[in-house]
């Protein structure tokens, strides 16, 4: 695999502006440790080995346990999940795989019960950001792993 384009390098202003936008996501309400699972999650499901990969290990960094990344492709039938987290989990799946009729009322009432107003918009804004970096990872085949030593993924042990 080798990477199609260098991104960051033919619209460097786009590249900063989406950095923006996740960090100031991540700087919200909503605890790190739901980032994580928010940003692992998207990316299982859209498919992008370098987020998942580059997730994965900010995840352990910051002191994720191995068991509940194992499981977060099937969260639902885990209990080593709080109802706060499966409410983002379900949110960033009802995001991620959007439906011809939208979010459900139910979906969105599990995440009321959970999340603030604003809480809630600074998760939609998170689910965003990961889609988009999904995307342009995707699109142009970006190599897991080739980024570690640059954002310091490599205190993961996980190469």
């Amino acid at each position: 695999m080798t990477q199609r384009i260098d991104y960051q390098q033919q619209a460097p202003e786009l590249f900063k502006k989406l950095v923006a936008i996740s960090m100031q996501a991540a700087q919200g309400g909503i605890e790190a440790a739901i980032g994580h699972l928010v940003e692992i999650r998207a990316s299982q499901i859209n498919g992008c080995a370098f987020c998942v990969d580059m997730h994965i290990k900010q995840a352990m960094i910051h002191g994720e346990r191995p068991l509940r990344i194992h499981h977060l492709t099937v969260w639902r039938e885990s209990p080593l999940f709080s109802e706060r987290e499966r409410a983002a989990l379900a949110w960033t799946e009802v995001l991620t795989q959007l439906s011809p009729h939208g979010v459900p009322d139910d979906i969105y009432a599990l995440v009321r019960e959970q999340f603030t107003e604003k809480e809630l918009t600074e998760l939609t804004y998170a689910v965003m950001a990961i889609n988009a970096w999904n995307r342009i990872n995707v699109a142009f085949t970006s190599v897991p792993g080739t980024a570690d030593k640059a954002y310091g993924l490599d205190k993961a042990g996980l190469a």
